[in-house]
């Protein structure tokens, strides 16, 4: 019984054990694979962030784009990444459900600070309109053919992305509602 609890504990490496994960390292040039909690995960370049998310839904079934965001490693520049990436300051990540295969998978893109763009996903996935805007409002990354593309959470006049690690905190005073007054 002790041996068959721990086969079930250990994780195979994704790209002999993930049929979806292993296609894609041979399909897209430059995917790595990796998991995280029992989940396929894909890095992917740029250059291959649209044709994955098509084939993804064209050809693995993975009909809905649940989330995209962004995650700043400004202060982690020394961040562990698998071999094959190489780390960048934004990471935009997408997470990919599959209803007929009961499973999901996460892509993960580097995105240069001397290139800040990503195609849209929203002509495969129209779903990730706002969470588009949502991370080119708070974090700048542009979504190359995106309908709209404009601020959806901060003031159009507003000067810089609240998201970012350098974004100067608190320079702009806010008033809660309900905040105590001075008497």
């Amino acid at each position: 019984m002790t041996d068959e609890l721990s086969e079930e504990i250990l994780e195979v490496p994704v790209g002999s054990s993930d049929e979806v994960a292993a296609e894609a390292i041979t399909k897209f040039s430059g995917t790595v694979a990796a998991s995280s909690h029992g989940q396929p995960v894909l890095y992917v370049d740029a250059s291959t962030w649209f044709d994955l998310a098509l084939w993804l839904r064209d050809e693995q079934q993975f009909t809905q784009c649940v989330d995209i965001t962004c995650v700043d490693h400004l202060l982690l520049p020394g961040r562990t990444v698998p071999a094959g990436v190489t780390a960048e300051r934004f990471e935009v990540v997408a997470n990919f459900l599959s209803h007929s295969r009961n499973r999901r998978i996460r892509v993960i893109c580097q995105v240069a600070v001397d290139d800040l763009t990503l195609p849209s996903l929203v002509g495969i996935y129209s779903g990730v309109d706002f969470p588009e805007r949502e991370v080119y409002d708070l974090f700048g990354i542009s979504f190359t053919g995106h309908p709209d593309l404009t601020r959806i959470l901060m003031p159009e006049e507003w000067i810089g992305f609240p998201l970012r690690k350098d974004d100067a905190p608190a320079r702009v005073p806010v008033q809660f509602k309900g905040t105590p007054q001075q008497r």
